[in-house]
């Protein structure tokens, strides 16, 4: 039978290509016969460029830009058939910062503006930003002022949300003029609103390090933003994106598009799940919130279109069956009730493959 294998990455553990070919190892001790088609999936977070690069190809342009709190960080801007992919994470992810560091009121988007001018410089006509995985809480206002958007007064975008109240005016003309002539995609994993109860900082800010008493008055901060750039576009979907990026590219212009069905459609998904006999999923935690614009969710509606059926292999499993369905998955399996949480985090690889295996069981013929 052809199995297709199109995991996330299992985050802080592995990447989508390492859990791939975990998967498929142990799939093979089982079943050696059966024909394995490994599709490494992104939902705009971490691993969006590596599993693009895998599939397109293209050239990785190397670039150094602004860090969460201004260091110099290391990035790459993938630029395939006049496409290029950015990953906002590389400038402002949450794993760039050491937690007991993180400080989300002080951290800046301005490095994800200076790989969109990379892009840009590198003779893009459209660049897709993947949003997800990040440290930061500014609502973009870091990467406008690094594609030329002037603040008054000046540097009051640069210094994350507790910049904001200082802001008198926004002119966001100097950017958009700057993009003139480029296609900007906002891939996101989450259509949130910017500001409110399910905006960026009630519902992501506490994952970066706002505080609970701190979560009102860092909204107030970015509803002040808002007042002066564009309140309306504060309520469109995927505005609380990447801690507001997903506004800040709605400012410039960008369209915004899913990041998991983005992805799929680039490497051909639905293509391949039709010529397969089963899918398989996964990711490092399969819990309520796989259920919309994450990559087993997306999977799960690409295997169902294709009338297959598809299964989830993840490090925990947070959800029962009926829940499991309604996102389209027959089974789920969990690597921390397979070998326990201890061994799951000592071998991750090794974890996996043996919960493959152990899947192969059932679904292999």
């Amino acid at each position: 039978m052809r199995v297709l294998i199109a995991p996330d990455k299992f985050a802080g553990t592995l990447t989508a290509v390492e859990a791939a070919e975990a998967i498929a190892e142990g799939w093979r001790r089982r079943a050696p016969d059966d024909e394995l088609v490994l599709v490494p999936m992104a939902d705009g977070g971490p691993g969006f460029c590596d599993v693009l690069h895998a599939s397109l190809g293209g050239d990785l342009l190397a670039v150094t830009v602004s860090g969460p709190y201004g260091e110099p960080v290391p990035a790459t801007v993938l630029v395939a058939d006049g496409t290029a992919y950015v990953e906002s994470a590389q400038a402002c992810g949450l794993h760039l910062t050491p937690k007991e560091e993180r400080d989300p009121e002080r951290a800046t988007t301005r490095g994800v503006g200076e790989m969109v001018l990379a892009a840009v410089d590198a003779g893009a006509k459209t660049v897709v930003v993947g949003l997800g995985g990040s440290g930061t809480n500014d609502g973009g206002a870091g990467m406008l002022s690094a594609l030329g958007a002037v603040a008054e007064p000046g540097g009051a975008m640069d210094r994350g949300p507790r910049g904001l109240p200082d802001l008198t005016a926004v002119d966001l003309a100097p950017a958009r003029e700057r993009l003139a002539g480029v296609r900007l995609v906002a891939a996101t994993d989450v259509d949130n609103p910017l500001l409110g109860l399910i905006g960026a900082t009630s519902v992501f800010g506490p994952q970066k390090g706002v505080t609970e008493d701190r979560k009102q008055a860092v909204d107030a901060m970015l509803e002040g933003f808002a007042a002066l750039a564009d309140k309306k576009l504060a309520l469109a979907k995927g505005a609380g994106a990447a801690g507001g990026l997903g506004y800040a590219l709605l400012l410039v212009g960008a369209t915004r598009e899913p990041g998991i069905a983005l992805v799929a459609d680039a490497v051909g998904l639905p293509d391949k799940a039709r010529a397969a006999d089963l899918v398989i999923t996964g990711e490092g935690a399969f819990d309520f919130s796989s259920r919309s614009g994450k990559v087993p969710s997306g999977v799960a509606a690409v295997a169902a279109e294709a009338l297959q059926p598809c299964i989830a292999l993840a490090g925990q499993v947070l959800i029962g069956s009926r829940e499991m369905r309604t996102v389209g998955i027959e089974s789920a399996y969990s690597m921390v009730e397979l070998v326990g949480e201890e061994a799951s985090y000592a071998d991750p690889a090794g974890s996996l493959a043996a919960l493959a295996e152990r899947a192969a069981r059932t679904w292999s013929r």
